[in-house]
């Protein structure tokens, strides 16, 4: 016999939990895969959950539930539960955005303090929940910094992109019928708005938009929902038309552009494995086989097309905000190398070529950059969306990986935010209702509030924003070698922009390889190797409770794994200009930086500071070394709600270390040298660069994709199946494999070659069959490009679905009718053995027709742990709910037993008093969260004298 404690039902625990439920509400698999042993239940000294958290249901239909006092708006960043720094899953959200549901079945119990609701970095179980400036950890007491002192603005570029063409410009829109895509049970949209040039000679390069995730209809008082299609009453939001003005600069130099509508898939990309990307990838494909069609054929073309100039298909540029960011890098890669065809919804050849991409506050989830397309990724300085600035992955995640000429480019935005990029989504613009997506909450962000001396407003933001959309349009379609200093971190600033302050580095173009960390570097001095990203504050490059470093850095933006090998930088700290502080970056082999006029850099310092001098100096194997310069940083303007810590690049002359008759065929050794007062810096890379934007030819590579096998459990036996693996293309590649431990929180990572044909990745999953009712079992793997390859779909696995029925669950009373002093008691019986915990609540229900039974009548104690309190004045039983929900008690029958008794303990007093009612009934729940209830009974207990 057990007594039903609120302790150990709603206290969470997931200390050694190795991940979420094998489909996640989000169905976005967490790194790892659920141990069958128990349920989401924990030791009651871990005490109650945390304020707006809850778990309800029983068995396998427990759900680990947070609610937001204040609705969560649909954003492009995952809603994701963590214990500590540990992902539990991605829930779902309900449609008024306060409530926040994940299977918790399977979950292994811990501390319920460790708790946290994260997207993106930002902590919304903290303060306001829609609060963008949620710290990603608990709040600190010191407040935030200022601003730092404002920079000299850089020289003016002598090509600004940002000035309108010639040409005059046309708009309209098609709307063609709706197209099925795997995965998504309701058609998505082809709607589109056009505006191209009229008059302009021959074929014109085209441009396509596409807009991230955001709501999907409104109606009448501020309604915001994720329909699709609208109910009745509500009307599409029109994202795809928040552009124009990006649109309208574009036409006017001569490009036809075009911006799509995804509403489709912004309403049901949350049952998605890829949140999207794969379908959004198809989307823009679909589109792009009309406008190839109708370049073949312009009289096939809708009137909004055939209004504007044709398009030239071999010159395509793809722009994407957000998750549509995401998509368009798909897109581009799918262009190149072709997906499985089960996973693609654009089936056929690709006639036409992608010379770029731009990406808006980009999400990449999957964390696979297309590595030999050009991309220019705009990071926002006051994203409140996706506010880790994951896009830098972009440019970071190809070093390596592609033939390296493709010029990836990262241009920090200081002062824009997430939304107002797209007017659509902007207050006073929008015309469904709108927000600023940087929430301040109660304390002004010095930085990013609106009014603050760093902080654009819309039109400023949505100016820059078109201005470098145009740059990237020039460079990488049009091959204007003139506005490359804007986006390779040249430091050059485009009058047009305003008072933006936009900085920029790259990867890429003509540089070539030369210090990149990792384990082929050896550090010594002043600094160490450190890990991006490791929970291990010796090894983290950014240590998450260090007061020194607040904020983050979109550099170590998070992804599935930590610790997470192949993610490495130098961390370099100081406290004075002296013997020890200088760093020496050894390669374990000598790189060759011949043909390069400088030494590029690129070296994070702190948000705020000023005034970080080093000395930068290279040796050759032979010994000789030389001095090339002395470079100067200052940090970007942060505080604890911002991503600030992130990479300038840094330029030294080459030329002291020709004169010095260094070998540049063969360099050993980077020394940094720090000058003046204590401080902290980390170094990225170090690349010889020169002048110039070399042709980005893609070479031929591997292209690799997870899949995901779901097969039924079996009465019997066992047998083992495999994690699909599709590898296609041509040639050979090096990806590293991630395979999290089925039994602990452990995920094991190695490098593996993979070829067309190969068997290089082979993950055995066991399955063991029987006839009695369990958890789906699922085992993940997840995969990131090293060398040579192209990776699609990143992640999957194999889930065993439990195929057996659940059991039927009943009451029956063991002492319904007891004096004071002994224990009210019924056995919850289950009609067959079960693998899992299962059972269901007992509802206590109001007593009419005599007295119930109250506070004042059971054991204090037992009040405590089962309900978190003592009232005074007693009440009923009934009315021990929180805040008006119905008062119940937990009955769950463990894993391998077919009963439990329930306990009421009562208490004995000295008053004379009839005899006292508990009413109660059993009520079970199905998978769809239906409530199922029994038939009601009750419980007496007669005065003992």
């Amino acid at each position: 016999m057990i007594r039903v404690t609120r302790v150990v039902t709603t206290a969470v625990a997931l200390v050694a939990l190795a991940a979420a439920s094998p489909l996640p509400a989000f169905a976005e698999p967490s790194p790892g895969s659920p141990s069958r042993a128990g349920g989401a239940r924990g030791a009651a000294a871990d005490g109650a959950l945390p304020e707006g958290w809850r778990l309800t249901g029983e068995g396998a239909d427990r759900e680990l539930v947070w609610t937001s006092p204040d609705p969560v708006p649909m954003g492009d960043a995952r809603v994701e539960f963590y214990s500590g720094n540990r992902l539990i899953g991605r829930p779902a959200p309900a449609a008024d955005g306060h409530a926040f549901r994940l299977k918790a079945d399977g979950v292994r119990l811990g501390s319920a303090e460790d708790l946290r609701v994260m997207a993106a970095g930002r902590r919304l179980d903290v303060g306001t929940p829609g609060d963008a400036g949620a710290a990603s950890k608990a709040p600190r007491s010191r407040p935030t910094a200022p601003a730092g002192k404002a920079e000299a603005p850089l020289p003016v570029n002598p090509v600004d992109p940002g000035t309108p063409g010639a040409y005059k410009t046309v708009s309209g829109e098609y709307d063609l019928p709706s197209v099925r895509l795997p995965g998504y049970a309701t058609p998505i949209e082809m709607r589109a708005v056009v505006v191209g040039p009229t008059g302009a000679p021959g074929k014109r390069p085209l441009a396509l938009f596409l807009h991230g995730r955001h709501g999907t209809c409104y109606g009448p008082e501020e309604l915001v929902t994720g329909d699709w299609p609208c109910a009745p009453g509500t009307k599409p939001i029109p994202s795809h038309k928040g552009y124009l003005r990006a649109q309208q600069l574009l036409a006017s130099q001569g490009y036809v552009t075009v911006s799509i509508s995804a509403n489709g898939i912004n309403a049901q990309d949350h049952a998605a494995d890829d949140a999207g990307a794969q379908a959004r990838s198809s989307l823009v494909r679909q589109h792009l086989t009309r406008w190839a069609d109708w370049s073949e054929q312009p009289s096939g073309a809708p009137a909004a097309v055939r209004a504007t100039a044709p398009a030239d298909l071999s010159r395509v540029l793809l722009v994407g905000h957000s998750r549509g960011g995401e998509g368009v890098n798909r897109a581009a890669l799918d262009s190149l190398h072709r997906p499985p065809a089960d996973q693609d919804g654009a089936p056929g050849p690709a006639r036409w070529t992608i010379r770029g991409n731009v990406l808006i506050g980009p999400t990449i989830f999957g964390q696979n950059p297309a590595p030999d397309v050009p991309s220019m990724t705009m990071l926002p300085g006051c994203d409140g969306d996706v506010s880790d600035l994951q896009g830098q992955i972009y440019v970071d995640g190809t070093r390596g990986v592609g033939r390296g000429a493709a010029l990836q480019s990262a241009v920090y935005m200081v002062g824009t935010n997430h939304n107002y990029f797209n007017s659509e989504w902007t207050p006073g613009q929008a015309e469904a209702p709108a927000s600023d997506d940087f929430y301040e909450g109660e304390v002004k962000d010095p930085v990013c509030s609106p009014g603050a001396a760093t902080r654009l407003t819309a039109a400023q933001q949505q100016t820059v924003g078109a201005t470098y959309i145009a740059a990237a349009a020039q460079l990488f379609v049009a091959g204007d070698d003139r506005v490359r200093p804007l986006l390779d971190g040249t430091g050059r600033r485009a009058p047009s922009a305003g008072p933006a302050r936009v900085l920029s580095h790259a990867v890429g173009g003509h540089r070539t390889p030369g210090f990149l960390p990792g384990p082929a570097l050896t550090v010594s001095g002043g600094g160490r190797l450190c890990a991006q990203i490791d929970p291990d504050p010796a090894r983290a490059c950014l240590p998450q409770n260090d007061d020194q470093t607040a904020g983050q850095s979109p550099h170590f933006a998070f992804w599935e794994a930590s610790p997470e090998p192949g993610r490495d930088a130098v961390a370099l700290r100081w406290q004075g200009a002296g013997v020890g502080s200088k760093v020496t970056v050894r390669s374990d082999r000598p790189v060759s930086l011949k043909g390069s006029d400088v030494l590029a850099l690129r070296v994070i310092v702190p948000p705020n500071t000023t005034g970080t001098r080093m000395d930068i100096a290279l040796v050759d194997a032979n010994g000789r070394r030389a001095q090339l310069g002395r470079a100067q940083l200052d940090g970007l303007p942060g505080s604890e709600r911002t991503a600030s810590h992130w990479g300038r690049e840094v330029r030294v002359p080459m030329a002291l270390a020709i004169r010095s008759k260094l070998d540049l065929t063969r360099i050993t050794s980077l020394e940094l040298t720090p000058r003046g007062g204590s401080g902290q810096a980390w170094l990225m890379d170090a690349w010889g660069w020169r002048p110039g934007t070399p042709a980005a030819l893609p070479g031929a590579m591997p292209r690799i994709d997870i899949g995901r096998l779901t097969v039924d459990e079996g009465d019997s036996g066992v047998k083992t199946y495999r994690v699909p693996v599709h590898v296609s293309g041509q040639g050979s590649g090096q990806v590293r494999v991630f395979t999290p431990s089925p039994d602990s929180d452990e995920v094991t990572s190695r490098i593996v070659t993979v070829r067309p044909g190969s068997q290089t990745i082979d993950v055995p999953v066991e399955v063991t069959g029987n006839t009695r009712f369990g958890y789906d079992l699922s085992r993940d793997v997840s995969v990131k490009a090293v060398k040579g390859v192209a990776v699609g779909s990143h992640r999957g696995g194999v889930t065993a679905r439990n195929d057996d029925a659940k059991p039927t669950v009943a009451v029956a009373p063991v002492a319904d009718d007891v004096t004071e002093g002994k224990p009210l008691t019924w056995r919850v019986t289950l009609s067959e053995v079960a693998d899992v915990e299962v059972g269901g609540v007992l509802e206590l229900l109001p007593v009419t027709g005599g007295p119930e039974l109250s506070s004042a009548d059971v054991a204090p104690a037992w009040l405590e742990e089962t309900f978190g309190r003592v009232p005074d004045p007693a009440v009923p039983l009934s009315q021990l709910g929180w805040e008006g929900a119905t008062a119940t008690l937990w009955a769950d029958v463990p894993a391998g037993r077919t009963s439990v008794d329930v306990t009421i303990p009562t208490v004995t007093d000295t008053v004379a008093e009839p005899a006292e009612t508990v009413k109660a009934r059993l009520t079970t729940y199905d998978e769809n969260w239906d409530p199922h209830h029994g038939p009601e009974f009750t419980g007496s207990v007669r005065n003992a004298a």
